[in-house]
């Protein structure tokens, strides 16, 4: 693999180590791995070593989408958020996003993955890329990995696009000329059920409608109040690709977990998303998108104190369909806004 952390270290024992199935892009690796093989390695060791090479491992997060920390000495989520402590990223806390998923918060940085049940796959998708705030890196790790599957499937994005421009040219255009607008339906309470069943009072960090509505006003939604004290709102025009600098774009967006998986009770994929313009999506497109992610997607299989730094600009996640007990914690950083107008 190239070698472009040069600093590793002796006494910790860390460097870069294949894993199976890992991807080659030009000059790059997915996901890069350090590996640990020191079998005295302390948790407070192990954090001044990241601390010490921040700098490096989130620049290889950003060149090669994702870095996977394993065989290091992370029991639970308090030393998974001692880890995150000291990358020095500033935290983005979930209860200020605007996600639709209901988590648990474990620490002020850590909360729990996706709470939906076991059998419900998590289709890709960029974290909050469906609203004006999302965060700029994503941090995993795994207390529990699960008896059968649960996987966390990544993808570069920007090899997604790449591939997705050549292959279905016009829709690509449209992607970038038209950007994108989400709706869903947010309950009146949470509903750990569903992949989408954070409440509105949550979402939006209110406690009544007066306050919902003055925080959409504020993020310029438009929205509709339903039979039950639900809350149907759709965003402001978003992007569909993001301009990564030195030639490099991503398919970044909620397109295809919004389209293949915004489904329950109160929320139908098929008016989830349209091109900001109104006009609907070409399914067909839409579709190959969804099965060239699968073609690149790299099975994350977890191994108990893995964590994984995700460049969220660059990589996609999914979340695999599981039997047993699975219990994997996220972290959020640097909360970043976007918002799209039309070229055309």
């Amino acid at each position: 693999m190239p070698l472009l952390f040069l600093h590793v270290s002796s006494i910790m024992n860390i460097a870069p180590a294949p894993v199976d199935k890992q991807q080659t892009y030009g000059d790059s690796v997915f996901p890069y791995a350090l590996v640990c093989s020191e079998p005295d390695a302390t948790l407070a060791a192990a954090s001044d070593w990241v601390a010490e090479h921040r700098d490096e491992i989130l620049g290889l997060a950003n060149q090669h989408g994702a870095v996977l920390l394993r065989d290091f000495p992370v029991e639970n989520a308090e030393g998974f958020d001692a880890i995150i402590q000291s990358l020095r990223l500033e935290n983005f806390p979930y209860k200020k996003s605007l996600s639709n998923a209901v988590r648990i918060n474990r620490t002020d940085r850590v909360f729990s993955a996706n709470e939906a049940p076991p059998e419900v796959r998590i289709y890709f998708h960029h974290e909050m890329a469906q609203t004006p705030l999302f965060p700029k890196w994503i941090m995993f790790s795994c207390e529990i990995a699960a008896d059968q599957g649960g996987a966390t499937p990544i993808c570069r994005s920007d090899v997604l696009w790449e591939r997705l421009a050549a292959e279905c040219p016009e829709f690509a255009q449209a992607c970038e000329q038209k950007g994108l607008t989400y709706t869903n339906v947010m309950p009146n309470d949470d509903d750990a059920n569903s992949g989408m069943g954070r409440s509105w009072r949550s979402t939006l960090g209110v406690a009544d409608r007066e306050g919902a509505e003055a925080r959409l006003r504020e993020l310029n939604y438009s929205w509709e109040w339903l039979e039950g004290e639900s809350l149907r709102a759709t965003t402001p025009p978003l992007p569909a690709v993001m301009d990564l600098g030195n030639g490099r774009k991503s398919f970044f967006n909620q397109m295809i977990a919004a389209y293949c998986g915004w489904k329950d009770p109160s929320n139908d994929p098929s008016g989830a998303i349209r091109h900001a313009d109104g006009s609907p999506l070409d399914g067909d497109a839409v579709r190959r998108a969804a099965q060239l992610a699968e073609e690149l997607a790299f099975d994350l299989e977890w191994q108990v104190g893995d964590v994984v730094i995700l460049d969220n600009t660059v990589t996609m996640h999914a979340r695999s369909p599981f039997v047993g007990t699975r219990k994997v914690v996220a972290s959020l950083a640097e909360m970043n806004t976007h918002s799209f107008a039309a070229t055309v």
